[in-house]
């Protein structure tokens, strides 16, 4: 089965990745900075019966993890996968994942709120990830009394989640706008309509190849529909903005375009040396170039694929050993070559 980040979704030339998250806290225990251990522990056993007791599918579907357990490496290849986030990778807390087979769906216990309920999917899917979400959150709330208030909603950890709770979000490839400049007002847009902007792994991270996630800031006094209707809607203004500079660039300056298209081609099917920052940018390109049909023999699950093997901890698991970076550098090269040249020529 192929993992969801390796799959190409709808209006995949533009948006990479949709994503819900929804925050969680049990009535009974203090907010995750308070709990004792053996509350933590607490909290990650009742999660855990919570979903498999008395559903058998379930335990088919999802399987758990024990985070504390795992080495950095372990850790840190979860999240470039974005399955957790930087929070629980840096915690000291006792904590786990309910992970299901195919990596759509994680449920982060004990992160900054007890329980961090996320979907994701390829391309433009905001509404079957907000779907399958809701879907687990009902099953938990029968057996999890969730802390909650009736004037004010959920009651979370950070102030910017209490209401629903929910942040839906869009990552996009925006390497038209980039190129252009006009990803600054599109920016400063965003920001004034209350929409939260960061890179490729979420909070305190930076926009690499030319990838931007936008999402919600505020839930109280909003309902999940209206957020997910207003970042879809927005989602849908930059998607039409991004394709139509695309082709005005190609129009206008065709053989400049296909000039840098071809060249992060060819570095990327010869390279024998290239660090993380510059693979991305090159994708960036490639992927340019596969959506304007200028590269014919690179399917996007290709670029998906490399996108995720060339990061630090995901190289390091494919050869089972730590690698200094100059050594990470020459192996994603390799790594990156291997997958180019199965291809034929464009």
């Amino acid at each position: 089965m192929n993992k969801w980040y390796i799959e190409k979704g709808p209006e995949s030339d533009v948006v990479i990745s949709s994503r819900v998250r929804l925050a969680r806290n049990f009535k009974e225990y203090p907010f995750p900075h308070k709990p004792t251990p053996q509350m933590q522990k607490e909290i990650v056993d009742k999660t855990r019966d919570a979903l498999f007791s008395g559903n058998q599918n379930m335990s088919r579907v999802f399987r758990f993890i024990d985070f504390s357990d795992l080495d950095m490496l372990d850790k840190a290849e979860f999240m470039e996968k974005h399955v957790v986030s930087k929070e629980l990778l840096e915690s000291d807390r006792y904590s786990g994942i309910l992970l299901s087979e195919d990596e759509q769906i994680s449920i982060m216990i004990n992160e900054e709120d007890h329980l961090r309920i996320q979907c994701l999917a390829p391309g433009m899917q905001l509404t079957n990830a907000w779907n399958i979400c809701n879907s687990i959150d009902d099953l938990l709330s029968e057996k999890i009394d969730f802390a909650w208030d009736e004037n004010i909603g959920y009651l979370t950890s950070c102030p910017t989640n209490i209401g629903t709770a929910i942040r839906a979000s869009v990552m996009m490839h925006l390497p038209a706008l980039s190129m252009t400049g006009y990803i600054k007002p599109v920016l400063e847009a965003l920001g004034k309509l209350g929409l939260a902007v960061r890179g490729l792994y979420g909070e305190n991270t930076e926009a690499s190849g030319n990838m931007f996630q936008f999402s919600n800031q505020i839930t109280l006094g909003k309902s999940e529909e209206d957020i997910l209707l207003s970042i879809n809607n927005i989602a849908r203004q930059i998607i039409e903005q991004e394709r139509t500079l695309r082709q005005e660039i190609y129009k206008q300056k065709k053989y400049r375009l296909e000039d840098m298209v071809f060249r992060s081609y060819g570095i990327l099917k010869n390279a024998r040396i290239i660090d993380t920052v510059e693979t991305l940018k090159r994708l960036s390109d490639l992927r340019l170039g596969v959506d304007l049909d200028i590269i014919k023999d690179i399917d996007i699950t290709d670029i998906n694929e490399m996108m995720l093997l060339v990061q630090p901890a995901g190289l390091q698991k494919k050869t089972s050993r730590m690698l200094k970076p100059g050594e990470r550098d020459i192996y994603r090269a390799e790594l990156v070559r291997n997958i180019m040249n199965k291809n034929k020529n464009p």
